[in-house]
């Protein structure tokens, strides 16, 4: 095994960097260092020579060209069990370097702000630092690359316990690691560049991801299935970004159901409550504050609310924490914060899982891609976000909805949208009080709907996902007393659903907009 001897660090995340080399700097080991990474280690005394000292090339173009020369790389790249790769190093002056430590530029989290220019972007693509990285991962044999502060002190008490080396194992962990986070990155800048620099509606002609493994989890769907968790690295309000604050750990099935739950919350402005069960929600609720929306979601369909995931987009204040703390059984909960002392009341059942995601408040923006994985590739598809004024309202039957109506109609509509297809909702105020989700016939879910919402269903408005392709939906509905029916319109049978709600006295509004959820 090779003993370390030379390194050289040039890092962007600085986060335990002085230690580390004032551990090296201990044990003698020569360190070359550039820019604000070399000021770092001299204020904090320790011996580091400059790269262009080192070279005896300056540093030009305003920094762009340091560490590209034969010099550095030459001493990263040159085979130590090969005597011309020696010779040659030998004859050209050539130093063997043995530990590279290097990090890049934050091109992901510079470009995560909203203000970021193309011109900052383009700056904060780090060119010198992934040849360093790709180099001493390629001559991994001689070289470590260590790339993540996580791992400094694992290079450290390896290089106590045996004499200043580091095991081949840990060098190709090292490297292994190193390639996938090159890797990673030419992914981030690819896929900014291609949503900078490609037409708003247009799909990418390649779509470049880069998934690292947040853990295992006990199980798949099933028992039976492996299965584990990975994060893009994407900022903002997704939840590999939330913050776990109690309970067992996260299921498979409990992911899935969560990450519904934010997506339905983040649909509405308003203070919302979503109650789900295997991706549908059976409680939806919007109203002026947090407790009554919680109250008015769980009463839509108290059964299946048993062993269900909560998703709120406003923090959670006692009132609706005292609430959720009396209900019988929740798997899960997700908001945007917690008000004070509110976690002390809830995690008094150990068993409930609270998460905190930042940004649940913010409604979801148009324009991002979303990628759903088939066998042998993908399919992508921008998120299905409509403004309020792009939709085509039209009354199409002779009553017209009442003022009361009329401002439940938008609630009916983004609430049916969350829905899984053929997909139907009633609704009263900005409640549901009935669903019928993913039948392979929308008679059947009105059924489903108008059954379980029972006397609710009289004077309720319905929402279906999906033009209605017989008038046998619209005569069910009317049997179960509806009173407003909102759709998209656009079955060649359009007429008779007009002339079943006009029979029946219901008022119907098409929208000129689907809102299918396969």
């Amino acid at each position: 095994m090779t003993k370390v001897t030379r390194a050289l660090i040039s890092v962007s995340d600085k986060t335990g960097i002085v230690q580390l080399g004032q551990f090296l700097d201990s044990r003698q080991v020569e360190i070359l260092s550039t820019g604000g990474t070399l000021r770092a280690l001299q204020e904090a005394g320790i011996n580091a020579i400059q790269v262009s000292d080192f070279t005896g090339s300056p540093e030009i173009l305003e920094g762009r060209v340091k560490t590209l020369h034969p010099k550095i790389h030459g001493g990263i790249l040159g085979r130590r069990d090969s005597e011309s790769h020696l010779r040659q190093m030998k004859e050209h002056g050539i130093e063997p370097i043995d530990l590279v430590i290097v990090n890049l530029y934050p091109f992901e989290s510079v470009t995560a702000d909203p203000d970021c220019t193309l011109e900052d972007a383009i700056e904060n693509i780090d060119i010198g630092g992934p040849s360093m990285v790709r180099s001493a991962a390629k001559n991994s044999e001689s070289v470590a690359i260590v790339t993540d502060p996580a791992d400094y002190s694992r290079i450290q008490l390896e290089m106590e316990e045996n004499d200043g080396t580091v095991a081949p194992e840990t060098k190709r962990y090292l490297a292994r690691k190193a390639f996938a986070r090159t890797a990673e990155y030419d992914a981030a800048i690819a896929t900014y560049l291609a949503r900078k620099l490609e037409a708003e509606s247009q799909t990418p002609d390649k779509v470049h991801m880069s998934l690292r493994k947040i853990g295992d989890l006990r199980y798949g769907e099933n028992p039976h299935q492996n299965a584990a968790w990975y994060t893009s690295g994407e900022t903002g309000p997704t939840l590999p970004n939330a913050k776990i604050l109690s309970g067992k750990e996260l299921s498979y099935n409990n992911l899935l159901d969560l990450e519904s739950a934010t997506r339905m919350v983040r649909d509405f402005s308003e203070p919302t409550v979503a109650i789900l069960k295997h991706n549908n929600p059976c409680g939806l609720s919007s109203n002026t504050d947090l407790a009554t929306a919680y109250r008015d979601a769980y009463a839509c369909d108290t059964v299946s609310a048993y062993g269900s995931i909560i998703g709120l987009n406003r923090p959670v204040d006692r009132a609706t924490a005292e609430q959720i703390h009396e209900s019988p059984f929740v798997e899960a909960v997700i908001a945007p914060g917690y008000d004070e002392g509110v976690l002390d009341l809830l995690v008094q059942k150990q068993t409930r899982r609270f998460l905190e995601l930042p940004g649940l408040d913010q409604v979801v923006s148009k324009g991002t891609l979303e990628l759903r994985f088939i066998d042998g590739g993908a399919l992508a598809q921008e998120k299905d976000v409509v403004e309020d004024q792009e939709y085509d309202w039209k009354v199409v039957t002779k009553r017209q909805p009442t003022k009361e109506e009329t401002s439940s109609l938008l609630f009916a509509f983004r609430a049916v949208k969350q829905v899984k297809s053929n997909a139907i909702v009633l609704v009263q105020g900005t409640k549901t009080v009935g669903i019928g989700a993913g039948q392979m016939n929308r008679l059947e879910s009105v059924r489903i709907a108008t059954k379980n919402a029972g006397e609710k269903a009289r004077g309720s408005i319905l929402g279906s996902d999906a033009f209605f392709p017989f008038r046998d939906g619209v005569d069910t509905a009317a049997e179960a007393g509806v009173g407003l029916i909102i759709q998209p319109g656009g079955s060649k049978r359009d007429e008779e659903a007009i002339e079943a709600a006009n029979e029946a006295g219901i008022a119907m509004v098409f929208t000129g907009t689907r809102h299918f959820r396969h």
